[in-house]
Protein backbone atom coordinates (compact mmCIF):
# COMPACT_ATOMS: atom_id res chain seq x y z
CA UNK A 1 0.00 0.00 0.00
CA UNK A 2 1.50 3.31 -0.97
CA UNK A 3 0.98 6.35 1.93
CA UNK A 4 1.75 10.40 0.65
CA UNK A 5 2.98 12.65 2.80
CA UNK A 6 4.48 10.34 5.87
CA UNK A 7 4.95 7.24 7.02
CA UNK A 8 2.99 4.26 7.34
CA UNK A 9 0.85 3.81 10.41
CA UNK A 10 -0.37 0.50 12.36
CA UNK A 11 -3.97 0.31 12.46
CA UNK A 12 -5.45 1.38 15.70
CA UNK A 13 -6.60 -2.14 17.70
CA UNK A 14 -10.59 -2.47 18.17
CA UNK A 15 -10.36 -1.41 21.77
CA UNK A 16 -8.04 1.50 21.87
CA UNK A 17 -10.43 3.12 19.42
CA UNK A 18 -12.78 2.72 21.11
CA UNK A 19 -10.96 4.77 24.16
CA UNK A 20 -10.28 7.31 21.44
CA UNK A 21 -13.79 7.60 20.29
CA UNK A 22 -14.78 7.73 24.06
CA UNK A 23 -12.24 10.10 25.13
CA UNK A 24 -13.22 12.29 21.64
CA UNK A 25 -16.55 12.71 22.79
CA UNK A 26 -16.21 13.49 26.67
CA UNK A 27 -13.83 16.26 25.45
CA UNK A 28 -16.61 17.67 22.66
CA UNK A 29 -19.20 17.79 25.57
CA UNK A 30 -17.05 19.86 28.05
CA UNK A 31 -16.45 21.94 25.19
CA UNK A 32 -19.77 22.28 24.93
CA UNK A 33 -20.66 22.42 28.20
CA UNK A 34 -18.00 24.08 29.81
CA UNK A 35 -18.73 27.48 29.39
CA UNK A 36 -22.15 27.30 30.67
CA UNK A 37 -21.48 26.40 34.17
CA UNK A 38 -22.86 22.86 34.32
CA UNK A 39 -21.05 20.48 36.36
CA UNK A 40 -20.66 16.69 36.62
CA UNK A 41 -23.23 14.73 38.52
CA UNK A 42 -23.04 13.89 42.15
CA UNK A 43 -25.83 10.96 42.71
CA UNK A 44 -24.26 10.82 46.27
CA UNK A 45 -24.64 13.93 47.21
CA UNK A 46 -24.29 15.00 50.25
CA UNK A 47 -21.04 13.35 51.27
CA UNK A 48 -20.21 16.38 53.92
CA UNK A 49 -22.12 19.38 56.03
CA UNK A 50 -23.07 22.29 54.25
CA UNK A 51 -23.74 25.76 54.88
CA UNK A 52 -26.78 27.46 54.75
CA UNK A 53 -26.47 31.06 54.76
CA UNK A 54 -28.88 33.48 56.20
CA UNK A 55 -28.37 37.38 55.28
CA UNK A 56 -30.28 38.73 58.78
CA UNK A 57 -29.97 38.03 62.36
CA UNK A 58 -30.29 35.21 64.65
CA UNK A 59 -33.89 34.95 65.86
CA UNK A 60 -35.50 36.85 63.55
CA UNK A 61 -38.45 35.10 60.84
CA UNK A 62 -35.77 34.32 58.28
CA UNK A 63 -33.39 32.73 60.93
CA UNK A 64 -36.16 30.51 62.26
CA UNK A 65 -37.74 29.04 58.54
CA UNK A 66 -33.43 28.32 58.06
CA UNK A 67 -33.14 26.33 61.09
CA UNK A 68 -36.21 24.38 60.39
CA UNK A 69 -35.34 23.43 57.13
CA UNK A 70 -31.52 23.01 57.62
CA UNK A 71 -33.09 20.81 61.09
CA UNK A 72 -34.75 18.51 58.31
CA UNK A 73 -32.42 18.37 55.39
CA UNK A 74 -30.27 17.59 57.71
CA UNK A 75 -32.62 14.32 58.99
CA UNK A 76 -33.17 13.40 55.60
CA UNK A 77 -29.94 13.91 53.44
CA UNK A 78 -27.89 12.46 56.69
CA UNK A 79 -25.57 15.22 56.92
CA UNK A 80 -25.24 18.62 58.64
CA UNK A 81 -26.91 21.86 57.26
CA UNK A 82 -24.83 24.55 59.20
CA UNK A 83 -26.83 27.65 59.69
CA UNK A 84 -24.30 30.75 59.23
CA UNK A 85 -25.54 34.39 59.86
CA UNK A 86 -24.24 36.94 57.95
CA UNK A 87 -26.55 40.11 58.38
CA UNK A 88 -26.23 43.64 56.27
CA UNK A 89 -27.36 45.26 53.36
CA UNK A 90 -30.82 43.88 53.25
CA UNK A 91 -29.54 40.62 53.14
CA UNK A 92 -27.25 41.03 49.95
CA UNK A 93 -23.70 40.26 52.33
CA UNK A 94 -24.92 36.77 52.64
CA UNK A 95 -26.46 36.44 48.72
CA UNK A 96 -23.26 37.85 47.35
CA UNK A 97 -20.97 35.22 48.94
CA UNK A 98 -23.07 32.22 47.74
CA UNK A 99 -23.23 33.66 44.29
CA UNK A 100 -19.52 33.40 44.38
CA UNK A 101 -19.12 30.00 46.18
CA UNK A 102 -18.32 26.58 44.37
CA UNK A 103 -21.45 25.41 43.03
CA UNK A 104 -21.90 22.25 44.22
CA UNK A 105 -24.27 22.07 46.50
CA UNK A 106 -22.21 22.85 49.19
CA UNK A 107 -23.28 26.58 49.82
CA UNK A 108 -26.77 27.62 49.85
CA UNK A 109 -29.00 30.87 50.36
CA UNK A 110 -31.99 31.20 52.70
CA UNK A 111 -33.41 33.62 50.86
CA UNK A 112 -36.41 36.52 51.29
CA UNK A 113 -37.88 38.43 48.76
CA UNK A 114 -36.19 41.69 50.42
CA UNK A 115 -32.18 40.26 49.28
CA UNK A 116 -33.66 38.83 46.05
CA UNK A 117 -35.99 41.08 44.16
CA UNK A 118 -36.15 44.41 45.95
CA UNK A 119 -32.55 44.94 46.66
CA UNK A 120 -31.77 44.82 42.79
CA UNK A 121 -33.40 48.07 42.11
CA UNK A 122 -31.94 49.64 45.81
CA UNK A 123 -28.41 48.77 44.45
CA UNK A 124 -27.43 49.55 41.37
CA UNK A 125 -24.14 48.31 42.24
CA UNK A 126 -24.93 44.64 43.22
CA UNK A 127 -22.60 42.38 42.71
CA UNK A 128 -24.33 39.68 41.53
CA UNK A 129 -27.26 38.57 39.47
CA UNK A 130 -30.41 37.03 41.30
CA UNK A 131 -31.92 35.62 38.38
CA UNK A 132 -28.10 34.15 36.76
CA UNK A 133 -26.28 33.79 39.54
CA UNK A 134 -28.56 31.52 41.42
CA UNK A 135 -30.57 27.85 40.86
CA UNK A 136 -33.58 28.22 42.58
CA UNK A 137 -34.21 25.31 44.67
CA UNK A 138 -37.46 25.89 46.57
CA UNK A 139 -39.91 28.49 47.54
CA UNK A 140 -40.51 27.54 50.82
CA UNK A 141 -43.25 29.76 53.17
CA UNK A 142 -44.80 32.93 52.84
CA UNK A 143 -46.26 35.12 55.10
CA UNK A 144 -48.95 37.87 54.76
CA UNK A 145 -48.29 41.02 56.40
CA UNK A 146 -51.12 43.34 57.85
CA UNK A 147 -52.20 46.46 57.84
CA UNK A 148 -52.76 48.37 61.37
CA UNK A 149 -53.43 51.65 62.61
CA UNK A 150 -53.63 53.16 66.42
CA UNK A 151 -56.64 52.29 68.01
CA UNK A 152 -57.49 56.16 68.95
CA UNK A 153 -58.14 56.78 64.85
CA UNK A 154 -61.20 56.42 63.36
CA UNK A 155 -60.31 54.21 60.95
CA UNK A 156 -61.49 50.56 59.99
CA UNK A 157 -61.41 50.24 56.45
CA UNK A 158 -59.64 50.16 53.63
CA UNK A 159 -61.16 52.76 52.01
CA UNK A 160 -61.29 54.89 55.20
CA UNK A 161 -57.56 54.79 55.51
CA UNK A 162 -57.10 56.23 51.80
CA UNK A 163 -59.69 59.14 52.28
CA UNK A 164 -57.17 59.53 55.50
CA UNK A 165 -54.43 59.89 53.39
CA UNK A 166 -55.44 62.18 51.05
CA UNK A 167 -57.15 64.94 53.68
CA UNK A 168 -53.93 64.58 55.20
CA UNK A 169 -52.29 65.80 51.45
CA UNK A 170 -49.10 63.67 51.37
CA UNK A 171 -48.48 63.85 55.68
CA UNK A 172 -49.69 60.58 56.81
CA UNK A 173 -46.43 58.94 57.92
CA UNK A 174 -46.25 55.44 58.57
CA UNK A 175 -43.64 53.17 60.07
CA UNK A 176 -41.44 50.19 58.66
CA UNK A 177 -38.30 48.43 59.68
CA UNK A 178 -35.97 49.81 57.32
CA UNK A 179 -35.45 50.94 53.69
CA UNK A 180 -36.66 48.22 51.12
CA UNK A 181 -37.96 45.77 54.10
CA UNK A 182 -41.27 44.18 53.25
CA UNK A 183 -43.04 46.90 55.46
CA UNK A 184 -41.70 49.45 53.22
CA UNK A 185 -42.41 47.76 49.89
CA UNK A 186 -46.32 46.97 51.05
CA UNK A 187 -46.82 50.67 52.07
CA UNK A 188 -45.38 52.07 49.22
CA UNK A 189 -47.67 49.62 46.69
CA UNK A 190 -50.24 50.62 49.00
CA UNK A 191 -50.08 54.57 48.07
CA UNK A 192 -48.91 53.03 44.40
CA UNK A 193 -52.60 51.07 43.90
CA UNK A 194 -55.09 54.22 45.90
CA UNK A 195 -53.08 57.17 44.46
CA UNK A 196 -52.14 58.76 47.53
CA UNK A 197 -49.15 59.78 49.00
CA UNK A 198 -47.28 59.25 52.74
CA UNK A 199 -44.29 59.64 53.84
CA UNK A 200 -42.06 56.73 55.01
CA UNK A 201 -40.68 56.63 58.52
CA UNK A 202 -37.80 53.80 58.63
CA UNK A 203 -36.46 52.49 62.00
CA UNK A 204 -33.85 50.04 63.15
CA UNK A 205 -35.73 47.04 63.02
CA UNK A 206 -39.39 45.75 63.14
CA UNK A 207 -39.50 46.10 67.59
CA UNK A 208 -39.02 49.84 67.42
CA UNK A 209 -41.20 50.31 64.60
CA UNK A 210 -44.26 48.44 66.14
CA UNK A 211 -43.52 50.29 69.59
CA UNK A 212 -43.86 53.58 68.01
CA UNK A 213 -47.74 53.18 66.70
CA UNK A 214 -48.60 51.47 70.14
CA UNK A 215 -47.74 54.84 71.40
CA UNK A 216 -49.11 56.51 68.32
CA UNK A 217 -46.07 58.58 67.28
CA UNK A 218 -46.85 57.46 63.82
CA UNK A 219 -50.30 56.37 63.64
CA UNK A 220 -50.27 53.19 60.65
CA UNK A 221 -47.70 50.22 59.28
CA UNK A 222 -47.60 47.03 57.69
CA UNK A 223 -45.84 44.21 59.30
CA UNK A 224 -45.96 40.65 59.60
CA UNK A 225 -49.23 39.21 60.81
CA UNK A 226 -47.84 36.82 63.53
CA UNK A 227 -45.88 39.73 64.80
CA UNK A 228 -48.64 41.96 65.24
CA UNK A 229 -51.87 39.64 66.21
CA UNK A 230 -51.26 40.03 70.05
CA UNK A 231 -51.39 43.52 69.76
CA UNK A 232 -54.79 43.17 67.47
CA UNK A 233 -56.32 40.54 70.09
CA UNK A 234 -55.67 42.93 72.62
CA UNK A 235 -57.36 46.22 71.19
CA UNK A 236 -53.94 47.47 71.39
CA UNK A 237 -53.29 47.82 67.79
CA UNK A 238 -56.40 47.97 64.79
CA UNK A 239 -56.08 45.57 61.91
CA UNK A 240 -57.57 47.33 58.64
CA UNK A 241 -56.28 44.46 56.50
CA UNK A 242 -53.92 41.18 55.17
CA UNK A 243 -52.03 41.44 52.10
CA UNK A 244 -52.36 38.40 50.87
CA UNK A 245 -54.81 37.79 48.02
CA UNK A 246 -56.72 35.01 50.65
CA UNK A 247 -57.71 35.76 54.41
CA UNK A 248 -55.62 34.48 56.56
CA UNK A 249 -56.34 31.00 58.37
CA UNK A 250 -54.57 32.55 61.77
CA UNK A 251 -57.05 35.47 61.51
CA UNK A 252 -59.92 34.85 59.44
CA UNK A 253 -62.23 38.01 60.19
CA UNK A 254 -59.06 40.28 58.85
CA UNK A 255 -60.62 41.26 55.07
CA UNK A 256 -57.89 41.41 52.59
CA UNK A 257 -56.48 44.63 50.90
CA UNK A 258 -57.65 43.26 47.37
CA UNK A 259 -61.42 42.39 48.61
CA UNK A 260 -61.23 45.81 50.22
CA UNK A 261 -61.17 48.11 46.95
CA UNK A 262 -57.64 47.45 46.07
CA UNK A 263 -57.97 43.94 43.68
CA UNK A 264 -55.10 42.63 43.13
CA UNK A 265 -53.21 44.16 45.87
CA UNK A 266 -50.62 41.14 47.09
CA UNK A 267 -47.18 41.76 49.16
CA UNK A 268 -46.10 38.75 51.29
CA UNK A 269 -42.82 37.86 53.36
CA UNK A 270 -41.30 34.72 51.58
CA UNK A 271 -38.35 32.87 51.87
CA UNK A 272 -37.04 30.44 49.69
CA UNK A 273 -33.72 28.12 48.92
CA UNK A 274 -31.14 28.91 46.46
CA UNK A 275 -27.76 27.71 45.36
CA UNK A 276 -25.03 29.08 42.56
CA UNK A 277 -25.97 28.86 39.65
CA UNK A 278 -24.17 25.70 37.59
CA UNK A 279 -24.94 23.18 40.78
CA UNK A 280 -25.43 20.30 39.46
CA UNK A 281 -29.55 19.16 38.70
CA UNK A 282 -29.28 16.28 40.84
CA UNK A 283 -28.16 17.93 43.37
CA UNK A 284 -30.59 20.80 42.68
CA UNK A 285 -33.84 17.81 42.86
CA UNK A 286 -32.29 16.40 46.37
CA UNK A 287 -32.36 19.50 48.11
CA UNK A 288 -35.71 20.31 46.20
CA UNK A 289 -37.28 16.54 47.52
CA UNK A 290 -35.68 17.32 50.87
CA UNK A 291 -37.89 20.48 51.55
CA UNK A 292 -40.76 18.95 50.11
CA UNK A 293 -40.22 16.12 52.66
CA UNK A 294 -38.98 18.79 55.51
CA UNK A 295 -42.18 20.78 54.45
CA UNK A 296 -44.54 17.64 54.58
CA UNK A 297 -43.54 16.54 58.20
CA UNK A 298 -46.02 17.48 60.41
CA UNK A 299 -44.14 18.75 63.42
CA UNK A 300 -42.49 21.37 60.75
CA UNK A 301 -46.08 22.40 59.54
CA UNK A 302 -47.13 23.20 62.67
CA UNK A 303 -44.33 25.17 64.16
CA UNK A 304 -44.25 27.06 60.45
CA UNK A 305 -48.29 27.34 60.63
CA UNK A 306 -47.74 29.17 64.64
CA UNK A 307 -45.81 31.76 62.73
CA UNK A 308 -48.86 32.35 60.14
CA UNK A 309 -47.10 30.57 57.63
CA UNK A 310 -48.29 29.18 54.74
CA UNK A 311 -46.02 26.00 53.14
CA UNK A 312 -45.43 27.03 49.56
CA UNK A 313 -42.77 23.88 48.95
CA UNK A 314 -42.43 24.49 44.82
CA UNK A 315 -40.66 22.35 42.53
CA UNK A 316 -37.39 24.01 40.72
CA UNK A 317 -38.86 25.40 37.95
CA UNK A 318 -42.01 26.79 39.72
CA UNK A 319 -39.77 28.88 42.12
CA UNK A 320 -37.78 30.13 38.90
CA UNK A 321 -40.87 31.09 37.36
CA UNK A 322 -42.46 33.21 40.33
CA UNK A 323 -38.87 34.46 40.83
CA UNK A 324 -39.02 36.16 37.34
CA UNK A 325 -42.60 37.58 37.86
CA UNK A 326 -41.50 38.88 41.51
CA UNK A 327 -38.53 40.50 39.98
CA UNK A 328 -40.76 42.51 37.33
CA UNK A 329 -43.11 43.28 40.00
CA UNK A 330 -41.16 44.84 42.49
CA UNK A 331 -38.71 45.92 40.16
CA UNK A 332 -41.08 48.26 38.97
CA UNK A 333 -41.99 49.75 42.19
CA UNK A 334 -38.77 50.73 43.46
CA UNK A 335 -38.16 52.23 40.17
CA UNK A 336 -41.19 54.40 40.66
CA UNK A 337 -41.26 54.69 44.62
CA UNK A 338 -37.78 55.80 44.48
CA UNK A 339 -36.42 53.14 46.92
CA UNK A 340 -33.42 53.65 48.39
CA UNK A 341 -31.07 52.36 51.08
CA UNK A 342 -29.82 53.87 54.02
Amino acid sequence: MTHTGGEARAPRPAASRRQFITASLCAGLAATFGGTGIAAASTDYPTKPATLLVGFSAGGAVDQVARLVGQGLSKDLGQSFVIENRAGATGTIAAEAVARARPDGYTLLLGTQSTMVVAPGMYPKLRFDPVKDFAPVSLIASVPLVLVVHPSLPLHTVQDVIQYAREKNGALNYASSGPGGPQHVAAELFSTMAGVQMVHVPYKGEANAIADVLGNQVPLMFSNLPTLLPYIRSGKLRAIAVSSLERAPSAPTIPTVSESGLKGFEALTWFGLYAPAGTPADVVRKLEQGVKVVTSDPETRAKMAAQGMKVEASDSATFRQYMASESVKWGELVRKSGIKPE
